[in-house]
């Protein structure tokens, strides 16, 4: 059985203090914070989603706020960069956007036929902008205009600890290498958008968990039969993967690849309008129906959103 995801489904990294991270991706880079929720194995913390305008798959950039929470160090053994789509001729807005919020940029640089522009969230999280095509239509009503507002995903960077393990695992997901420099390794799958995965080849530090850093990438699978065929194709090629898990808006499972590197394969839907209207999305504080009957502790634990109610006026 030929089997091969259609790319990135979401990334998911750990932040600072979770206003400060509202601000920044919605006032700055333009994205709709589509959910607030909490993370389910600790319920004194967000989950914020941020994306397109309904959370498309290849589009949801998630975050754990933990405010007071050590830095951490991107490095070997994670997902260090995380790219993402902008229109051809925007790369001169977005310099100018990203300078004038005091965000230090880095010197526009080509990969692969590609312009990129590479910066740091407020929190160091490695962050790129790559010219390009996609089928994503952005969010009309945000702060960015839409010629140059950015279209989901482009990939992400890989730093392995065995980059060539970490190859076979992503050509297990039906990756194939396409281009490769002294650098990096460039695969990409067949999927219309965040399609691409960089593995560096390079030496360096191991990375440090902590604020400003990946925590996962998640894969995109069309439904719970197909994610069963998944975990046993990984299974069987010596991955231990862990058993569904609901995530409300997906469902998921685990495995951590030969490189260091926690992925995710997660289900397309049901979606994020399954308990929110599309013009209401992110607005208010959603909690699945197993934790309803402690949300006033939840709430009471919570630090408030005031950057959500800033960020749509």
């Amino acid at each position: 059985m030929i089997m091969q995801t259609n790319g990135i489904h979401h990334v998911t990294a750990i932040a600072g203090t979770p206003t400060a991270n509202v601000a920044f991706y919605t006032d700055v880079l333009g994205l709709r914070l589509v959910k607030q929720t909490v993370n389910f194995d600790d319920t004194h913390t967000y989950h914020l989603y941020y994306g397109d305008e309904t959370g498309t798959p290849g589009t949801i950039l998630t975050f754990f706020p933990f405010a007071g929470e050590h830095p951490g160090r991107p490095g070997r053994g994670q997902a260090t960069a995380i790219a993402f789509t902008i229109p051809d001729g925007s790369i001169d807005y977005w310099v100018d956007r990203l300078r004038g919020h005091d965000v230090e940029v880095d010197d526009q640089t080509t990969r692969f036929g590609e312009t990129v522009v590479s910066f740091r969230d407020h929190d160091g999280q490695p962050l790129e902008l790559v010219t390009g095509d996609s089928p994503v239509d952005p969010w009309a009503d945000g702060p960015v205009p839409t010629d140059h507002a950015i279209r989901g995903f482009h990939g992400v960077t890989l730093h392995s600890t065995d980059p060539e393990v970490t190859g076979s695992i992503l050509r297990v997901l039906g990756y194939e290498q396409t281009a490769s420099t002294a650098e990096r390794l460039r695969y990409a799958t067949n999927g219309d958008r965040a399609s691409v995965i960089d593995v560096l080849t390079s030496d360096g530090p191991r990375g440090r968990p902590g604020v400003g850093t990946v925590h996962h990438v998640a894969f995109r699978t069309a439904d719970d039969d197909e994610q069963s065929a998944w975990r046993e194709r990984l299974t069987d090629a010596g991955m231990y993967v862990t058993k569904q898990k609901d995530r409300r808006y997906f469902r998921s499972i685990y495995f951590r690849e030969p490189g260091g590197v926690l992925f995710e394969i997660a289900t397309d839907g049901p979606g994020f309008t399954r308990d929110e209207d599309p013009n209401d999305l992110g607005t208010e504080l959603k909690l699945p129906p197993w934790l309803e009957a402690d949300r006033d502790a939840i709430e009471d634990r919570l630090p408030p959103l005031d950057a959500v109610a800033e960020a749509d006026d």
